[in-house]
Formats: structure tokens, C-alpha cells, sequence
């Protein structure tokens, strides 16, 4: 086993998580400057496997932790993971993880990743070889000194506690500790044996006077015990008696008790009709005032309907005249319209044609100049030119420049074309556009015709959902009536059962209701009284065995039970009992079998699920026809007994009864609360019901007054959209004109720019022709005739175009005249007069308005008609309704005066009663005492019973009184001197054997004491002895030409020196032997480093480099008698010379690797393991795993694996370093 890896992470100079390489299972060194972090490494494992870092307080446990720049570490831990290939430690696995973690507060272990205790740790560390009395292990910084300078008696001490002689000397201490225990308790043994004989020798006086006393105390108990009986006898006479009284009494009664529960029911149930009838009443005459209001309601609005009715009818007249006269207007205009429009139609085909001839006559007339033009140009254009060449540039110039014309010509042509074409479609779009508003304008009458109905409809649906809610209004008042009428029923009731009960339980049932209902707990059934159904024969029984039980609250479990408990504690709100039915076991009863015996849970009705809270309250109740029957079972059978009428006889005899007033029933006051409830709840929801229906229809009628606001909104916007439409016909009446005026431009300009296109053409042909002609002077002779014959044709055809303008232009201003005749005055005027019939039917609406005015005239009739008939019927049913309370009301006063008679004479039977029961209570308890003075007699003599029946009772009584004066001669004497001295000599008996014991224990205390100190001054000889052998060895390996060996110091040697001392040689075993260890007073060290013959040298006597040898030639020696897996060093060798430290180096080295040897043969020494301890030592071998720290070069050179520590931001690492760069680094710290 060995170290393999170590994991640190905020411990001391380890802030971040250091990973360290795995180490080597030999020899590993470990190198770093000083202040680097060397020592906290060691610290770091020492902190996870000594006992050095235990019961640490806050500021030591502060320093552990890591203190640098940066956020503060909060906790630490140091984690360890071990080879355990050897199965050294017991888990059964190849590795072990140990780790401890420490912060401010806590203290952690873990082992495999799982929490331990410390003492798991340290015994599991034990159990694989890590000492306690052996901590040499671990050689932390400095240590070496330590040894260096210890004295003689501390190296005794040293060995000590390396053979292990603490858990001698602990378990010396307790052996002690148990002894003088042992010695206390023998002292107070012997005191108590010597006053308890004193006390046996005073007891025997005593007896003999008990006896004299005891004789007269028998006849005093006999002569008690015979007045007594006969005081018995005479009580049981006198209970007979009131018992027979009673039975009389009992048959007497329940006539009384049926007629008076008879009439008791009669007149609740005439109150039942009573109130009913009252609430009645009250609904009839909340109904005959809400009739009343409707009729007031009527009357109002008929008179209001009427006088609108009147207004109508006076101003219809009046409008009938003026459409007479508007109608009259409209067909005059109509005519002349028509007429003008005729006029036009025949003048328009005359004024056509003559503009097509003027046009025909204008383009000749224009074609006949333009050639006349060109001659004229041409002949004095040849004038111009001195010959062909200059004229033909001249042509090809004006032949461009025509060109050009021609083609701005066209393309103004074409976008003419394209506008003619476009006010053509746009005129089309506005003649169909003025066809459709046309059309809507002439259907406006069926529109608005369509639109009355909706309007008309609308309003009938808004009139009928009124009627419907004033309907449930009327519902609603009569329901929040019977509410109110039921909530005071409901209060009175609540009232009458808390009155039956204390005030917490009245305040803790409400408070478990309200918690139910609002939280909805599905565990709470009810109290036993509301889980219940019991016929009114045995009410009173079932009443009287429940008591108070009948308010405890069934649950289904304790959990539940405890949730509603916390709440009535936190809002302080009553106390309450709860039945959780989980925790009720109720025990099983045998009920007699007889035919007078009725099991009382038989007679109760409930839920199965709740069986188990009725069998406990009930379940151990039996009914019985009458009391004695009751007392008979309850006395033979162990049971409670009732009788139907609530007399009762419980198990221990005692007899419980009386007159119950069934008028305060808690049964009957919470069937009533239930029924109350029941109907309030109803009402209520009835109640709700109807306010959602009043909603509902609210709603209905916010929409049905929507959707009528909306019709009337379209009818207005229907009527006041006629006159936009008018305007708007009239607007597309001017475009459509406006439009046809700017197509006739378009068309002349097309022709316009048709005629110059057609001048420009033969231009160019005149001018191509000219210039592919010869050039000459004057025009050709066929020019000239053409010119001529051009002049003469121009003068007529100017002539007619003239004659025809003038007759075109006369028409054309006739048709202008009646065109604008149409469009400025007769149009206008009909749109107008249109206009007015419009507004005329608008305001026809009034004529509607009476017709709707005229319905809800005949509406409010038939509504009042209505009203009218229900008022007279709610009046005869109120009148009846009061004749029927008056008879109620006098039989329930006669009723209520048969009862108080019979109530009285059931209170005087219950006076008697009462008195007859006061006297047999206290008979019985009389009869108690009696009882309980004759079972104070305690155990009577046999002749008690006969030795003074037949004597007269006065001379009894005389004589008790002789017998009490011969008693009190004996007042002084002690009535348990027999007890006492039974106890004191079995005291003695028991003390006697304890003391026995005790001394039995002392001798072995004292033998294992012996046992104790032998053993420790062997173990300590037999250290003494291998440490002594192994140091001489060691150091013998070390410094070869050298010796040394240890010497045991003792008292009597003090004054010797040198070679007069005791030595720790085989020759003189037997005599040291005999010597005691006590007499030890230390252990020298005595060495020689140059020859093995000279006188040696004390360790007081050496340099510092030699004792340093020294005292690591006695850790060695020391870890040979008691060897560990793994050894860790802090420097042990920076004392050493340096020949001294290659010794030690070569050690390290060579018990590093016997390790793999050891291993390598475990199986062959677990054989051989089976010897004798001390031969096992023997034969044991320093070997194991050595983690140094060094700055010499010797240890680093014979090391398997080094590693560096670096110290960077105040945070120490580790990492693995070549043997060269460690060497080189040692080296350097040397320079």
C-alpha cells in the first residue's frame, strides 16, 4: 500500500485545486524555495491522517484556509487516494479516497465518497499499519532537532510510548478508579450493617406489644363490621321502597308525556302553517304593490301616448295640403322637360349634318388654298435659285424640316387619339354610373318602406324582453323576501342550538364549516348529530347517551383532525372534539340476547362509513321497555341502559332520570338547522338564479336597444343619404357634360392636326417631285392652267362654305338655348321639387309615428287590463290569507293552553321526583360509605360474620366503646414492627452478599493491576530492547567505520559515569528482568564515529551534524519495530554533512525498493506470519513508500520521481520535474 495521489484545494498556500502526478510506490523528493509551500504540503497530509489538526477553534481553523487576493475561500479539503492493491485496508477494493474537508464551522470526513465519522477513519487507519504510539511516520519539518535535543528522560518517555504503554496505563487508571469505587461502597455497607442490627434489636421489644394490640383491634373490626351491615340492610329497605314509588309514578306520566309530545308536534306544525302563511301574505302584498306601481306606470304613459296621438293626427292636415301643390309642380316641369328634350331630339340630326357638309367644304376649300400656296411658293422660289444645285439644297432643307413636322404631327395626333379614347371610356363609366344612382334614387320608397319594418320589429322585441324582465323583477322581490324571511328562520334556529351548547363548540362549528367551505377539505363529514337519522321514539334516548358527543366532528383521518385544529388555534376561534375514524378501534361488547333489549345503534341511521364513530359513542347502549329492566341488563351484562324516555342505569349501578323537555331537543334543533339551511340555501340559489336571469336579460335588452339604435341609424343614414345621392347625380350630370365638351375638342383638334398632316404630306410630295424635276425659271405651262383653275374653284367654294356656316351656326345657337334651358333652370327645378318629395317623406315619418303611437295606446290598454285583474285576484287571495291565519292563530293559543296545563302536571310529577331522587342519592351514598368503612376493616376474622348477630345493637355500641378505651393504652405502640423486622433482616441478608461480592472484586482489581504493570514493563524492556539492536544496526549502515547504541539510565546509577553503567546487552537479561522499569530514569545514546574499539562518545559530546545522524538513526530504529506503509520527511537531512547525507540517501533508497520485493512476495510472508509476535518483529523489515523534501543533491539523485513546488500570485502548485532540473535547482540554492 502507498500513496498514489493527492488532491489539495484551499488549504493554506493551495487555492485552486492542485492535481498532483501520482507518485511513485518508492522514493519521491520533493524540491521548492523556501516560503513556496514544502511544509504546507506535508501539513496537508498530516491534516488528513494525524491527530494534529483536532478541536481546532475559529482562528485556527481561519488559518488553515487560504488567504490571498481574490474572493475568500470558504472551505478546504486535502484528499488522499491509496494503492490498495495488498487489500491493506479492509474495504475489498483496489484504491481507497480519503478526504477531509474543513470550513468555519464543520469538519468533514469521507471515505470512497461517502461520509464518515473520525473515529471510522482513525480505526480503519489502524487497522493498515498507521500507529498511534508509533508517529514517527510523518517527520514534519524540525522534528530532527527535537530528537537532537532531547533529554534522557524524554527519550524514555519516547520509547514509552512507543511500546504502547498507554493503554496500559489507562486501564491501570480505571482499575483504580474502580477499586477506590469499591472501597466507598464497603464503608457504607458496614455502616448500614451496623445500624440495622441496632434496629432488629429494638424490634424485638416491640412484637410482643403488637401482639396484645392486635387481639383487641380484631373485636373492635368485628363489633364496626356488625353496625355497619345493619345499616346496610336498613338503606337497601329504604331504596326498594323509593324505586316502587317511582314505578308508579313512571305509568302515571307517560300519558302526560304522549299527549303533551302530541301536542307539542300539533302546534309546530300549525306555527309551520302559520308562517307559511305570513310569508304568503307578504309575497301577495309585495305583488299588489308592484301591481299597484305598474298601474301608475300605465296610467302615465297612456296619458302621455295620447296626447302624442292628438299631436300627430293635427299636424298631418296641414302636410297633406302642401304635397298636393308640390305634385302639381313636379308634373308641370316634367312636361316642359319633355317637350324641350323633343325639340332638341329633332334638332340635333339638322345641326349634324350641317356641321359634317361644313366640315367636307372646309377641308376642300383648305386643300385647294394649300395648292395654290405651293404654286405661288414655287414660282417665286425659281426666281430665287441661280440653278439646279442651290435649289435642290434648298428643297432637301425644307424636305427635313417637313419631315420633322410631319412627325411631331403624328405623335400629337396619336396622344390625341388616346384622349378621345380615354373620355370615351370615362364618359361610358359616368353614364352607367348615373344609370345605377338613378335606379337607387327611384327605389328610395321601397327602401325606406323596408326600413319602418325593421324599425317597427326592433321596437316590439325591446317592448316584449321589458315585459319579460319586469316579470322577474316581480320574481326576484318575492324571493329576496322569502330569503329574508328564511335567513331570520335560519338565525333563530342557529340561536336555539348554541343555546345547547357551551360557547366554544358554537364558535368551533361555525369556524369548521366556514374552513369547508372555503378550502373545500373533502376529510370532514360532520358532527355525529348531522351524520344521524333516529326515529322520534328513541330521540330522547339516543340524546341523552350522546351528551355533548353529539357536537364531536367526524373525520376521516388525525392529519385532517390536526390542520383544522391548527387553524382554530391560530385564529382563536372555539374548541372542538374530533372523531378521526383512522384512530378509532372501538372495542367489540356483547349485547344481551333478550326480547326486551334493543341494541341503541340499530336504531340510528348513518353512513357505514362512518361506523366506527357511532359504535364508539354508542355502540356499548342498550334501550329497555322500562328502568328496572335497564338496571337488570346493566348490571348482569356490563352495559349502559336507557329507556325510551332517557331514564338511564350505567354499568356501576348508578341510576340517572327525570323529565325531558322535548321542546329543547338538541336532535330536533339540528334537524331544523339542517332543514333551515337547507331551504335558505335553496332560495338562495333560486335567488341567484334569477338575478342571472335579470342579467341575461338586461343583456338581452342592451342588445335589443343596440340593434334598434342601429336600424334608426340606418334609416337615418337611409334618409339623409338622399340628398348626397341627389347632389351626387346632379355632380355626375356636369362631369358626364363637362367631359362630352372636352371630347368635342379633342375631336376637332384630331381633325385639326389631320388636315395639317394631310397639307404637310403633299408638301413633301411637292417638294420631292419639284427636286427630281429639271430646274427652271417659271412655273410649266400645266402649272400655270392648274393655278388658274385653283383661283376660280376657291372663289365658289368660299362662297358656299359661308352660306352653310351661317346656317349651322343658327341652329347650333338653338340648340345651346334649349340645352341650357335644360341644364340650368327645368333640371335643376326638378331636382329640386324631387328634393322637397324626399324631405316630404321624410318627414311622412310622422305618419308612421301615429300609426306606432296608435299600437302602444292598444299595448298599454291590454297591459293595464292585465295589471287590473292580478291586483283584484292578490287582493282576494290576501283577504283569504288573513281569514285563514285568524283560525290558526286561535288553535294554536287553545292548543298552547292544553299544553301549559299538561306541563304543569308533568313539573309537579318531576318535582317529586327530584325530591325522591335527592333522598335515594343520598341513601346511596350512604350506603357507599358503609361499603367502603366495612372494606376499610380490611380482612375480617370468620367469627365476624355470626359472633354478634343476635345481640342488640345498644349493647354493641357500649361495648366498641370499652373496646376504644382499652385501645388507646396501646397508641404508643409501633403497628408494623413485624413488617419492619421481616425487612431489616432481609436487608441485612442482601447487604451481607453485596459486601461478599464486593471483596471478591477488590482481589481481582488488584491481580489484574499486577497483570497490568507486568505487561507494561515488558512491552517497554522488549522495545528497549529492538529499538536498542536496530539503532546499533542502523547506525552501524551509516557511518560504517563507526558504533553506537543506547543505554537504559536507572536511579541507582545516577552517581556512576562511563563504563560503570548499565548496558542493554544479552549477557545481563536475567538481571534486568528482575529490576523494575520504575527505576528507569531515561535512555542515553552512546556513539563512536571513527573506530568501533575507542571510547564513545554521549550525544552531548557531538557536532550538530552528528547528533542530527543520531536522531535519524533512532527514527529509523524506531520505524523498524514498528514499520508504516509510507513515510513522509520534511528536510531530515539539512543538518548532514554530506558524506552522512549520501548514507542516509542510499538508506531511503535501498528500504524504498525492498517495497516492490515485499510485494512481490506477500503471498509466501502471509505464511509465515503465523509465528509468535516477538519472532514476527524479528523478522520484520523497514520497507515502504518515502515522500522527502530536500535542498541537497545526494537525495534527489537516488529518487524515483521528483516534483517542483512554484509559489505564483501567493498560490503554491506542484508539478512533476525532471531528476537533472531538481538537481540544477538544489544546486543553484547552494551558489
Amino acid at each position: 500500500m502507498y500513496i498514489k495521489q493527492i488532491i489539495i484545494q484551499g488549504f493554506k498556500s493551495y487555492k485552486e485545486q492542485t492535481v498532483i502526478e501520482p507518485f511513485s510506490p518508492q522514493h519521491n523528493v520533493i524540491v521548492g524555495r523556501n516560503g513556496s509551500g514544502k511544509s504546507n504540503f506535508f501539513a496537508a497530509i498530516r491534516f488528513v491522517l494525524s491527530d494534529a489538526y483536532t478541536q481546532m477553534g475559529r482562528e485556527e481553523r481561519q488559518a488553515l484556509l487560504h488567504e490571498g487576493s481574490g474572493s475568500a475561500v470558504m472551505s478546504a479539503y486535502v484528499e488522499i487516494i491509496f494503492d490498495n492493491s495488498d487489500d491493506r485496508f479492509p474495504t475489498g477494493k483496489d484504491e481507497l479516497i480519503l478526504r477531509r474537508t474543513i470550513g468555519l464551522k464543520k469538519d468533514e470526513y469521507s471515505l470512497d465518497r461517502k461520509n464518515a465519522t473520525k473515529a471510522d477513519v482513525m480505526n480503519l487507519l489502524e487497522s493498515a499499519g498507521f500507529s498511534r504510539s508509533n508517529p514517527y511516520y510523518i517527520v514534519p519539518q524540525g522534528r530532527v532537532t527535537t530528537l537532537t535535543n532531547m533529554k534522557d528522560g524524554e527519550r524514555l518517555n519516547l520509547l514509552k510510548e512507543v511500546a504502547g504503554t498507554q493503554v496500559y496505563e489507562a486501564r491501570r487508571t480505571e482499575s483504580l478508579k474502580i477499586m477506590t469505587e469499591t472501597d466507598n461502597k464497603r464503608k457504607k455497607i458496614d455502616e448500614l450493617l451496623d445500624y440495622i442490627r441496632e434496629r432488629l434489636g429494638e424490634l424485638e421489644e416491640e412484637k410482643e406489644e403488637l401482639r396484645g394490640y392486635q387481639d383487641k383491634d380484631r373485636e373492635r373490626r368485628c363489633l364496626e363490621y356488625t353496625i355497619y351491615h345493619r345499616e346496610q340492610v336498613e338503606i337497601a329497605n329504604a331504596l326498594d321502597s323509593i324505586d316502587e314509588q317511582r314505578q308508579t309514578g313512571v305509568d302515571e306520566t307517560d300519558d302526560n308525556r304522549d299527549r303533551f309530545l302530541s301536542g307539542e308536534r300539533g302546534i309546530a306544525e300549525t306555527e309551520v302553517e302559520i308562517n307559511q302563511i305570513k310569508q304568503q301574505m307578504e309575497l301577495l302584498k309585495l305583488d299588489k304593490k308592484q301591481l299597484e306601481s305598474e298601474r301608475r306606470e300605465n296610467t302615465r304613459a297612456r296619458a302621455r301616448v295620447e296626447l302624442e296621438v292628438k299631436s300627430l293626427k293635427d299636424g298631418q292636415s296641414a302636410t297633406q295640403q302642401a304635397k298636393t301643390r308640390h305634385d302639381m309642380e313636379l308634373n308641370e316641369v316634367q312636361s316642359t322637360i319633355q317637350q324641350r328634350e323633343a325639340e332638341l331630339s329633332s334638332l340635333l340630326p339638322q345641326f349634324n349634318a350641317k356641321q359634317q357638309r361644313e366640315l367636307g367644304l372646309k377641308t376642300r376649300l383648305d386643300d385647294a388654298d394649300a395648292l395654290r400656296q405651293r404654286l405661288y411658293a414655287k414660282q417665286g422660289r425659281n426666281a430665287r435659285f441661280k440653278g439646279k444645285k442651290e435649289r435642290d439644297a434648298w428643297l432637301r432643307e425644307e424636305i427635313e424640316e417637313t419631315n420633322m413636322a410631319l412627325a411631331t404631327r403624328k405623335a400629337t395626333r396619336m396622344q390625341t387619339t388616346e384622349s378621345v379614347a380615354a373620355l370615351e371610356t370615362e364618359i361610358e363609366k359616368v353614364e352607367s354610373e348615373i344609370v345605377g344612382l338613378q335606379e337607387k334614387f327611384d327605389a328610395r320608397g321601397d327602401s325606406m318602406q323596408t326600413m319602418a319594418g325593421k324599425v317597427q320589429a326592433a321596437k316590439d322585441e325591446k317592448a316584449r324582453l321589458i315585459d319579460e324582465r319586469q316579470e322577474l323583477w316581480r320574481e326576484e322581490a318575492k324571493i329576496d323576501s322569502m330569503v329574508g324571511n328564511t335567513q331570520q328562520e335560519l338565525d333563530r334556529a342557529e340561536r336555539i342550538l348554541s343555546h345547547t351548547m357551551d360557547r366554544n363548540t358554537s364558535r368551533g362549528l361555525a369556524t369548521v364549516r366556514r374552513i369547508k367551505r372555503q378550502q373545500n377539505l373533502p376529510g370532514l363529514y360532520g358532527t355525529l348529530a348531522e351524520l344521524m337519522e333516529v326515529n322520534e321514539r328513541y330521540r330522547t334516548a339516543v340524546e341523552v347517551t350522546a351528551g355533548n358527543s353529539l357536537f364531536h366532528y367526524v373525520v376521516d383521518t388525525d392529519e385532517t383532525a390536526t390542520k383544522v385544529m391548527d387553524i382554530l388555534q391560530r385564529e382563536k376561534s372555539g374548541r372542538l372534539t374530533f372523531m378521526p375514524l383512522n384512530r378509532l378501534n372501538p372495542r367489540p361488547i356483547n349485547i344481551p340476547k333478550s326480547p326486551d333489549v334493543i341494541a341503541m345503534i340499530d336504531k340510528i341511521q348513518f353512513d357505514p362509513q362512518h361506523q366506527k364513530a357511532f359504535e364508539q359513542v354508542f355502540g356499548k347502549t342498550i334501550i329497555c321497555p322500562n328502568l328496572d329492566v335497564a338496571a337488570h341488563h346493566a348490571r348482569n351484562s356490563g352495559v349502559n341502559a336507557i329507556t325510551p324516555e332517557g331514564d338511564r342505569s350505567d354499568r356501576k349501578g348508578a341510576l340517572t332520570g327525570g323529565f325531558h323537555d322535548p321542546r329543547q331537543s338538541r336532535l330536533e334543533a339540528v334537524k331544523d338547522l339542517s332543514k333551515r339551511r337547507d331551504e335558505y340555501e335553496m332560495h338562495k340559489n333560486t335567488s341567484t338564479e334569477i338575478r342571472r336571469g335579470i342579467e341575461r336579460k338586461d343583456q338581452e335588452i342592451t342588445r335589443a336597444v343596440g340593434e334598434l339604435q342601429k336600424i334608426e341609424q340606418q334609416k337615418h343614414q337611409q334618409d339623409g343619404s338622399y340628398g348626397p345621392l341627389r347632389l351626387e347625380l346632379k355632380s355626375m350630370a356636369a362631369l358626364l357634360e363637362k367631359h362630352k365638351d372636352n371630347l368635342d375638342k379633342k375631336k376637332q383638334a384630331r381633325s385639326k392636326i389631320e388636315a395639317n398632316l394631310k397639307l404637310l404630306g403633299e408638301q413633301l410630295n411637292a417638294f420631292e417631285a419639284e427636286l427630281a424635276s429639271d430646274f427652271k425659271k417659271s412655273l410649266s405651262p400645266d402649272e400655270e392652267q392648274q393655278l388658274e383653275n385653283l383661283n376660280s374653284s376657291t372663289q365658289g367654294l368660299r362662297k358656299q362654305y359661308s352660306e352653310l356656316s351661317m346656317a349651322r351656326s343658327e341652329l347650333e345657337a338653338r340648340k345651346s338655348v334649349i340645352e341650357v334651358e335644360l341644364r340650368e333652370n327645368l333640371r335643376q327645378r326638378l331636382d329640386q321639387l324631387k328634393g322637397q318629395e324626399l324631405e316630404r317623406g321624410l318627414e311622412s315619418g310622422s305618419s308612421s309615428s301615429l300609426k306606432d303611437s296608435q299600437r302602444e295606446l292598444q299595448r298599454i290598454g291590454k297591459a293595464t287590463s292585465t295589471v287590473e285583474s292580478k291586483l283584484q285576484e292578490a287582493e282576494e287571495a290576501i283577504d283569504q290569507a288573513g281569514n285563514q291565519l285568524a283560525e290558526l292563530e286561535q288553535t294554536r293559543a287553545e292548543r298552547q293552553r292544553l299544553q301549559e296545563d299538561i306541563a304543569r302536571s308533568i313539573e309537579r310529577y318531576q318535582k317529586r321526583m327530584e325530591r325522591n331522587m335527592g333522598k335515594k342519592a343520598l341513601l346511596t351514598e350512604k350506603a357507599s360509605d358503609c361499603s367502603r368503612n366495612i372494606r376499610d376493616l380490611g380482612v375480617l376474622p370468620e367469627e365476624a360474620f355470626e359472633k354478634f348477630r343476635q345481640t342488640p345493637s345498644s349493647q354493641i355500641v357500649k361495648r366498641l366503646h370499652k373496646v376504644h378505651e382499652a385501645l388507646k393504652k396501646f397508641s404508643h405502640v409501633n403497628k408494623k414492627a413485624f413488617e419492619q423486622y421481616n425487612s431489616f433482616t432481609k436487608q441485612r441478608e442482601t447487604l451481607t452478599r453485596r459486601r461478599e461480592e464486593l471483596d471478591s472484586s477488590q482481589s481481582s482489581i488488584e491481580e489484574l493491576i499486577d497483570v497490568l504493570d507486568q505487561r507494561k514493563d515488558e512491552a517497554i524492556e522488549r522495545t528497549f530492547k529492538q529499538v536498542s539492536r536496530e539503532f546499533a544496526t542502523i547506525f552501524e549502515k551509516l557511518v560504517p567505520a563507526g558504533m553506537g547504541r543506547l543505554i537504559i539510565q536507572r536511579k541507582a546509577d545516577r552517581g556512576r559515569r562511563g563504563g560503570d553503567e548499565d548496558e542493554a546487552e544479552d549477557s545481563e537479561e536475567e538481571r534486568e528482568r528482575r529490576e523494575s522499569v520504575e527505576n528507569y530514569t531515561g535512555v542515553g545514546i552512546s556513539v563512536s564515529f571513527n573506530s568501533k574499539h575507542d571510547e564513545q562518545q554521549r550525544i552531548q559530546q557531538l557536532s550538530g551534524g552528528q547528533k542530527s545522524l543520531c536522531a535519524l538513526a533512532l527514527v529509523f530504529a524506531i520505524q523498524q519495530c514498528d514499520p508504516a506503509p509510507f513515510y513522509l520527511f520534511d528536510e531530515i537531512d539539512a543538518n548532514l554533512d554530506a558524506q552522512y547525507r549520501t548514507a542516509v540517501a542510499q538508506m531511503l533508497s535501498t528500504i524504498s525498493h525492498q517495497n516492490s520485493s515485499s510485494s512481490a512476495n506477500n503471498g509466501a510472508s502471509s505464511a509465515a506470519a503465523e509465528g509468535s509476535s516477538g519472532t514476527q518483529q524479528q523478522q520484520q523489515q523497514l520497507s515502504g513508500q518515502f515522500i522527502c523534501t530536500t535542498f541537497r543533491p545526494e537525495m534527489v539523485l537516488v529518487a524515483d520521481k521528483t516534483y517542483g513546488v512554484l509559489y505564483e500570485n501567493k498560490t503554491s502548485r506542484i508539478d512533476v520535474v525532471e531528476r537533472e532540473e531538481a538537481v540544477g535547482f538544489v544546486e543553484g540554492m547552494k551558489q
